[in-house]
């Protein structure tokens, strides 16, 4: 009964809030509006942070007990954390730890799936047959591989396929069962079909099928000097995971699996008898979660993530204090109303009630036109945070839609908590006076309050983004010691063809001859490694240095005539690697000026001897010195590279780089389209835009940039609504004043800069306190920026101008109103 009861006086109140809200549509739609924008921009950042840094992977049975192991040692002084761990290793720390329930090595690459036209690359698991074990999904047809399948040195060539594969390219037929499919270099059979929904750890980009990890190696041929994969401690490319067993606490397994860490190195002293020391390496295990963005070194983008999530309940905060307004507006015009239904006998209970009702209803309306907006409007949002490819939905995603319901919550009751405050202060006799001013001032307080956190909001997110953007630029500004926008990198998929054969040496020249002679080409060069893609270091060695290696990290590139004029690397003294430099001739390096400086501090560099990979080696003589590039790290990098003749030392190049005339990427698809042409049996290329590699490491900056500036203009025009509404209905409250005022002798313009200095007074305390707060956490946000000061004083003045001049512009139009009050119709009113 009391339940009843209560349900009829709820649906009574939400009946009075619809008839009163139909009546004001205008209001209506303003306030609808107003949350929408702020409950949308919230669901669309959700949605993408969400599987960014809190979603544990699809299907996983324990995701609190699981882990991403990463390794760090102390190397050249600074701690180096490594999330890649070698197959060597994972075995010994599988076999000498004691806390973990089970353990598995995986990674995942593209691979071309198919063969002839119909090839494709696709996303490829490459998992340990223990990978299966951490979820609860049974297989939809057939098995799962098994350990004995998923042995060194080259495993079975079985395969598991995705529910998603299966459907697409098989039709969901069981016949799939035994056929052959070719994945990279390896034909494999397959075996069994995942579940649907399984997708192992990459939910944002799916694998196609899942094959064991020592079949994967075999076929890709990881090899190094004369050291098998499955041996070598020397070659980390793969991840490691591990579920600890219940009751064993982080600490414990921690301590764990840095003992058999310690056990692992030992082990490879054996092999390694220059291995650097354990007293100076410190090395020690981690367990961290097994979302790699949450891992111990946290990607600059995974902390702009957060930093944007946060930025959107900045601005939440913003639209809920701008519908605070307007609904005290409201209250404060229907006071009169109030006071009557108070004194026909409507207890204040229910008529805070009924407020609070309606804020609700608007709050739910808005939060559903939000949810449009978050599916529709925030897909760039989304996009820019997940791979490429991925999909992250508003509607129909249950955790997106409760975060969604929660926002409307804290919404309804935000915006409903000021007009409720109000009406408990209802004052019967002084609000039943027809057009009583008394306490318009003092019920106008909260609004002012309101509208200078607005302001201070819109500071703080305008800071953010004035810093951001200027950190984009000096990204920009940046000389790389390389061009990039015309840049094309090809690379040679030589399925089937050993790399170091004849046909091969044969099968690149005339890759390299045939892209020359390509319209819209430029220059075309080939080599080993690339800038922000791959690195090559070898053992190096020069004449009257004990230690090279000591000095630095010196990296690599094996490359034919014509790599600078392709790369846009400038040679600042002496010459480049010529077409002279062919095998049999007097080795030739150039080397970059910090490299230079640092072995050769006093001397000239040209014409030094540098032996690489051993001591006993010939002579190889620098020939030219090259600008510096960045290779690693934007910032930081220290510069220290050298490039070697292609033709004069035993290193394979897998990479051809093309100079076009124009943007690389308006070439990429014909260029890629000829050179296959000449590619032999399953082999393959693929044509990939320099700047999309490049552009990565540009990333955080751009997301920030655009992030905090669309968030940042989105709370400057509530902001500014937010000031407009309060002045106007400031002036409408203070037209007897005005009107006073203009019957006494005062001029237009004074009456007009009487209302805009209150703008502006109400402008200037939003700047202060939002300068304030953005100057207290600028220590925080200073390691996001580039080259660009926290505290920078040309942001803060170019922010604090642009919201005075906000605050001055959104009361001239009242402050024009007041001017033209006419005195005898405001004097005659009251």
């Amino acid at each position: 009964m009391v339940r009843s009861e209560w349900w009829d006086a709820v649906t009574r109140d939400v009946r009075y809030a619809v008839r009163g809200l139909r009546a004001k549509p205008g209001f209506t739609a303003a306030v609808v509006l107003t949350l929408a924008l702020g409950i949308g921009a919230n669901a669309a950042i959700f949605s993408a942070v969400d599987r960014l840094l809190f979603r544990p992977p699809p299907l996983m049975t324990a995701p609190a007990l699981t882990h991403r192991v990463y390794l760090a040692a102390t190397y050249r002084g600074a701690e180096v954390i490594n999330g890649s761990v070698q197959y060597a290793r994972y075995v010994d720390l599988t076999k000498w730890t004691r806390s973990f329930a089970r353990t598995a090595e995986f990674t995942s690459r593209k691979l071309a799936v198919g063969v002839g036209d119909a090839a494709r690359e696709m996303q490829i698991g490459a998992v340990s047959a223990s990978f299966f074990g951490f979820f609860d999904a049974p297989p939809a047809l057939g098995r799962y591989f098994s350990a004995r399948e998923d042995t060194p040195p080259s495993g079975t060539p079985v395969v598991v396929l995705s529910y998603a594969m299966w459907q697409t390219r098989y039709g969901g037929r069981p016949e799939a069962l035994g056929s052959t499919v070719q994945i990279g270099p390896t034909m494999y059979t397959v075996i069994g079909v995942a579940p649907a929904g399984f997708v192992g750890l990459w939910p944002e980009q799916p694998p196609v099928a899942f094959v064991p990890i020592s079949s994967y190696a075999a076929g890709v041929g990881l090899q190094l000097k004369d050291e098998t994969w499955w041996t070598t401690y020397h070659w980390t490319w793969a991840s490691m995971m591990a579920e600890r067993k219940p009751g064993v606490s982080i600490a414990a397994a921690t301590a764990d699996l840095t003992s058999a860490y310690l056990r692992s190195r030992a082990a490879q002293r054996e092999i390694d008898k220059d291995m650097t020391p354990e007293t100076l390496a410190r090395p020690r295990a981690i367990i961290a979660s097994i979302l790699s963005e949450r891992g111990p070194d946290q990607s600059s983008v995974a902390k702009v993530a957060a930093l944007v999530g946060a930025m959107a309940l900045v601005v939440l905060l913003i639209a809920c204090a701008n519908v605070a307004n307007l609904l005290l507006a409201r209250a404060l015009r229907r006071r009169r109303e109030i006071a009557v239904r108070v004194a026909l006998g409507v207890s204040r209970t229910r008529l805070l009630s009924q407020l609070l009702s309606e804020s609700m209803l608007l709050a739910v309306m808005g939060g559903v036109g939000g949810l449009l907006v978050g599916q529709w409007g925030g897909a760039a949002l989304r996009a820019a945070f997940l791979p490429k490819g991925a999909d992250a939905p508003v509607l129909g995603d249950t955790r997106t839609l409760l975060f969604a319901a929660g926002a409307v919550l804290v919404a309804g009751l935000l915006t409903g908590l000021a007009p409720v405050l109000q009406a408990r202060r209802t004052d019967l006799t002084l609000d039943l006076k027809a057009g009583a001013r008394e306490g318009n001032v003092h019920r106008s307080r909260a609004r002012t309050v309101l509208l200078v956190l607005q302001g201070a909001l819109a500071v703080i997110l305008l800071v953010g983004a004035g810093l951001f953007v200027r950190s984009l630029h000096n990204v920009k500004n940046l000389r790389l010691g390389y061009d990039v926008s015309p840049v094309l990198l090809v690379n040679l998929a030589m399925r089937g063809v050993k790399l170091d054969s004849a046909p091969s040496v044969t099968l690149r020249r005339r890759l390299l001859e045939t892209a020359q002679a390509i319209p819209g080409v430029d220059h075309a060069a080939l080599v080993t490694s690339l800038p922000f893609y791959s690195e090559w270091s070898v053992g190096l060695f020069v004449p009257g240095i004990d230690s090279v290696d000591r000095l630095g990290q010196f990296d690599l590139d094996a490359v034919t005539p014509d790599y600078f004029t392709t790369m846009g690397t400038r040679i600042l003294r002496g010459r480049g690697i010529e077409p002279q430099d062919v095998a049999g001739a007097p080795g030739a390096v150039v080397v970059s000026a910090a490299m230079a400086h640092k072995l050769w501090p006093r001397e000239d560099a040209l014409g030094k001897c540098i032996r690489v990979n051993a001591d006993s080696l010939p002579c190889s003589y620098v020939v030219g010195i090259a600008e510096d590039i960045k290779s690693e790290q934007l910032s930081g990098d220290p510069g220290l590279y050298y490039y070697l003749s292609a033709p004069q030392f035993n290193l394979t190049q897998t990479m051809l780089l093309v100079r076009t005339q124009g943007r690389a990427s308006e070439h990429a698809d014909v260029i890629r389209r000829r050179l296959q042409q000449l590619m032999p049996g399953a082999s393959y290329v693929t044509a990939t835009p320099f700047s999309d590699i490049v552009g990565s490491q540009t990333r955080a900056w751009s997301l920030g940039s655009t992030m905090f500036a669309v968030f940042g203009g989105l709370a400057l025009l509530l902001a500014t609504i937010g000031l407009y509404g309060v002045i106007a209905y400031n002036v409408a409250q203070r037209a007897h004043e005005m009107g006073v005022r203009i019957a006494i002798g005062a001029q237009a313009g004074d009456v007009v800069w009487l209302v805009v200095r209150q703008g502006i007074l109400l402008g200037g305390l939003g700047i202060l306190i939002g300068g304030a707060v953005a100057l207290a956490f600028a220590g925080r946000l200073e390691p996001l920026l580039f080259g660009e000061p926290a505290r920078d004083p040309l942001v803060y003045l170019i922010v604090a101008a642009a919201m005075l001049t906000v605050a001055a512009a959104a009361s001239f139009i009242p402050a024009r109103r007041a001017s033209r009050v006419d005195p005898t119709v405001a004097l005659r009113a009251e």
